[in-house]
């Protein structure tokens, strides 16, 4: 008897970069038949073309549980496959197409990430790919996705991309944005995400804030909301949780952590964004700012 899945359901994460995301998805990844995965659009690059390390340490063309899945959705992970994947992306995959997402080549992208996902084998997924472009496609295609919109107050994000953090595959500086950068980024990709529901995505937002303070709460409504059976859980200890070895491509340093660890909210820009900074913050996330419960001077 064959119990393997033909349908996988897509957990997708969405919202900008250094909002939570991460964290997020290592939690969700702990709920029994819940698989992460990580940020699979920049698999194609930094997995099967760069060999960076899987979440579990070991370099992704000999992490069992990524070869595994590339054999069975594609007869292997082969660098021109990888190549064609990412040309489709530049053609399909942008922000600015989401208002008309159709294109040729959507349909053969689409189904190359349909492909990987079913070859997971879980009834559910998660993609904490980001960007609101990758769930348009998916959603266009049809997919089963549910989205979870991650928030993050904006002079927060500002301050941390403002941080110098060492990648650690290869301990090189992640990318720095500027304060201004980053408030346009943050209203532009937020703003894309809130108009998935108009394209008939069933989209759930989730505040970083409200994570961190009260975990088992909010991971329990958002469990419920997005049709998970989770009677309790054990991996949840007040403010502390338990993250084990997880698979996940790319993505932030917290990929790689394993243990109990105890969530702090990260206030530091508090002392650390210039006002001047913080002033050009608020009136670049203006009203979307105030949509999320960012209005005040405190969060």
């Amino acid at each position: 008897m064959n119990d393997r899945v033909t349908t996988a359901r897509v957990i997708y994460l969405g919202g900008l970069g250094r909002s939570g995301t991460t964290l997020l998805e290592r939690l969700l990844g702990e709920v029994p038949g819940v698989v992460a995965l990580g940020e699979v659009t920049h698999l194609w690059e930094r997995g099967v073309i760069s060999e960076e390390p899987c979440g579990c340490g070991v370099a992704f063309p000999s992490c069992a549980f990524w070869r595994r899945i590339g054999e069975r959705a594609f007869g292997g992970w082969t660098r021109p496959l990888a190549e064609r994947i990412l040309t489709l992306r530049r053609r399909v995959d942008r922000t600015r197409r989401i208002a008309r997402i159709a294109h040729p080549d959507l349909a053969e992208y689409a189904q190359a990430h349909r492909r990987l996902y079913e070859a997971v084998d879980a009834r559910v997924v998660i993609d904490s790919s980001k960007h609101a472009s990758l769930a348009c496609c998916l959603l266009e295609s049809g997919m089963d996705l549910r989205i979870v919109h991650v928030v993050r107050d904006p002079r927060a994000v500002a301050h941390s991309w403002g941080r110098t953090v060492r990648r650690p595959e290869d301990g090189q500086p992640m990318t720095r944005w500027g304060p201004a950068r980053t408030a346009v980024h943050w209203t532009a990709q937020n703003a894309a995400i809130e108009l998935l529901s108009d394209r008939g995505g069933q989209v759930t937002r989730v505040r970083y804030e409200d994570l961190v303070a009260a975990p088992g709460p909010t991971l329990l409504e958002l469990a419920r909301t997005l049709g998970l059976e989770v009677p309790e859980l054990p991996f949840v200890d007040g403010r502390t949780v338990w993250l084990g070895r997880s698979h996940t491509a790319s993505g932030n340093p917290m990929r790689f952590r394993v243990g109990w660890v105890e969530l702090r909210r990260d206030d530091s820009w508090r002392s650390g964004l210039p006002g001047r900074d913080r002033r050009v913050v608020d009136a670049l996330t203006w009203p979307l700012r105030a949509r999320y419960g960012y209005s005040g001077a405190v969060a």
